[in-house]
C-alpha cells in the first residue's frame, strides 16, 4: 500500500512539473512573438515616404494568376516582380529600415525568380508562393500600404500545415488550389 501511495505521489509530481514546464515554454514563445512584433512596429515607415505599391501590385497579379491555375501568367508576374524589386528607391529609408527591407526583399526576389523560371510547373510555383506570402505580409506590416488588403488563410495549403496569402478583395479566391478549391479559406484580418 505504501508503494502505491509513493508511486501516485511521484506520478502527480511529474505531471505538475511537466505542466509547469509546458506553461513556461508557452510564455517564452509568446514573449518571443511579442518581441518580434514589437521590433517590426518600431521601424514602421510612412507609406508616402517609401512605397511598396509596385511590389504589392506584382504580388496581387501573381496571386490572381494562381487562382486561375495559369502558370504562364504566374511566371510573367514573378518576372515582373524581380524587375520591380530591382527598381525600388530606398533613399528615404534609415539604415535599420533598409536592412529590414533588404532581408525581406531578398527572400521575395528569390521566390519570384523561382516562380518566374517555372512556367508550366504550378505546383512548384505554389510552394514558393507560400513563402513569398509570408514575406509580403511582413513587408506590408513593416512599411504599410496605400490600399485596403486582407490576410487570408487556407488550412489545407502547404501540405495541410496551412498558409496565408494577401488579397485586395474580401471574397476568398484561393491561389493554393485554384479551380480545385477556389473558395477554401477565410479572411483572417484586414491590413
Amino acid at each position: 500500500m505504501r508503494n502505491i501511495i509513493l508511486s501516485a505521489l511521484v506520478i502527480l509530481f511529474t505531471l505538475v512539473s511537466c505542466n509547469q514546464k509546458s506553461k513556461q515554454q508557452e510564455e517564452t514563445m509568446d514573449s518571443t512573438v511579442n518581441k518580434t512584433e514589437t521590433e517590426t512596429t518600431i521601424v514602421k515607415v510612412n507609406p508616402t515616404a517609401f512605397s511598396i505599391k509596385g511590389i504589392v501590385d506584382n504580388y496581387l497579379s501573381l496571386k490572381n494568376a494562381l487562382t486561375k491555375d495559369d502558370s504562364d501568367a504566374s511566371a510573367d508576374a514573378g518576372k515582373a516582380m524581380v524587375v520591380t524589386l530591382e527598381k525600388i528607391d530606398m533613399k528615404k529609408l534609415s539604415a535599420e529600415q533598409m536592412k529590414i527591407y533588404m532581408d525581406i526583399a531578398d527572400d521575395v526576389k528569390e521566390h519570384a525568380e523561382h516562380i518566374g523560371d517555372n512556367g508550366g510547373n504550378i505546383a512548384h510555383q505554389r510552394e514558393h508562393f507560400v513563402l513569398m506570402s509570408k514575406d509580403i505580409n511582413d513587408l506590408v506590416k513593416t512599411f504599410g500600404t496605400e490600399q485596403k488588403l486582407y490576410q487570408d488563410f487556407c488550412p489545407m495549403a502547404d501540405g495541410g500545415k496551412g498558409a496565408i496569402w494577401i488579397s485586395e478583395v474580401k471574397d476568398i479566391k484561393n491561389p493554393y488550389f485554384g479551380s480545385e478549391m477556389l473558395t477554401c479559406g477565410s479572411v483572417r484580418k484586414e491590413l
